[in-house]
């Protein structure tokens, strides 16, 4: 087995595509994306025999002092077995190139690093989410809702709420507005408005915005991801004057309804917590679904007094 840095996106989309419950954080686009945040990434591959049966993503992203930290999303994507090594020498070369003090990763399954020293930390990408079947009809989807949440789509309906793709700036800027409000209500953290800008237009197919509109208002909005087989709800906000109208429920129907219709398998609701977001949790597991848990977020340190320093430092941000 040999590693390669991948630079074609036809070969890299393909096989991260091909990975069962692909994520939108292997594509190649979400590497774009990253870049567009002044972020240096690399894609690599391992081949055995000529053919590719792994694939790992790095991401650097800047510390004070020339320092760095690396991190790869949701990993490791494999087809066959490959030996920890082969990825560690690799990440190990560029943390020292890079003058990088941790890697940090989102594991899918800890078996492959079970023999290394990974320190667990608080989760950096959500390690419990709902998975909705998309496979399923329409009155199977319905049937295995909350009756309350059927009650809530149809009342939006009746009450004239209709939904639409956000595709000016003022669109954006609202859904923006609409966003800042929800996270404080709901007590959730927000980026820079320059990264929901930024993702909002990498790319239209890659990328949707799903605005709520009642009486020519919009009132709530879905930011969705659609990558391989899944779509997958990355932002919501609304508008709590409207809550009345239920518009949520209904963006989420009309978005399982598109994804459907693209005969895609999967709608992730993209993380829930019911100590942290009991509100939102209660929300997203009313539209039925299974329930899927990763062992969450690790670091392996290179550096062990720069790393203490970083923690130290975190505690002041």
């Amino acid at each position: 087995m040999e590693i390669q840095e991948i630079k074609e996106k036809e070969i890299w989309d393909e096989f991260v595509s091909s990975f069962e419950m692909a994520q939108f954080l292997h594509s190649w686009l979400w590497g774009e994306f990253q870049k567009n945040l002044n972020r240096k990434i690399w894609r690599f591959g391992v081949y055995k025999d000529d053919k590719l049966v792994g694939a790992l993503m790095l991401i650097k992203n800047n510390l004070p002092f020339q320092k760095s930290y690396l991190y790869s999303p949701r990993f490791p994507i494999l087809t066959e077995i490959v030996p920890a090594e082969i990825f560690l020498n690799k990440i190990k070369e560029i943390a020292q190139q890079e003058n990088s003090i941790f890697w940090r990763v989102d594991l899918f399954n800890a078996q492959i690093f079970k023999n290394f020293p990974f320190k667990k930390i608080t989760d950096f990408q959500p390690s419990r989410t709902i998975l909705l079947n998309l496979t399923k009809s329409e009155e199977e989807i319905l049937k295995e809702m909350h009756p309350k949440t059927r009650y809530n789509i149809r009342l939006a309906e009746k009450k004239g709420v209709r939904i639409k793709i956000g595709q000016t700036l003022k669109e954006i800027e609202i859904f923006l507005n609409l966003l800042k409000k929800t996270a404080h209500r709901n007590k959730f953290k927000t980026h820079p408005l320059e990264y929901y800008q930024k993702l909002i237009q990498l790319d239209k197919n890659f990328v949707k915005l799903y605005l709520a509109d009642y009486q020519n208002k919009i009132i709530a909005g879905n930011l969705m991801i659609f990558f391989a087989d899944t779509v997958t709800y990355l932002y919501g906000a609304s508008d709590d004057e409207y809550k009345n109208l239920m518009a949520p429920y209904l963006l989420h129907w009309t978005v399982i309804k598109e994804g459907k219709r693209m005969c895609l398998k999967y709608y992730d609701f993209w993380g829930i917590d019911e100590k942290k977001w009991p509100g939102v949790t209660r929300f997203k597991k009313s539209f039925g679904g299974k329930i899927i848990e990763y062992p969450g977020t690790f670091d392996l340190v290179f550096d062990q007094i720069w790393y203490k320093l970083y923690l130290l430092g975190k505690k002041f941000v």
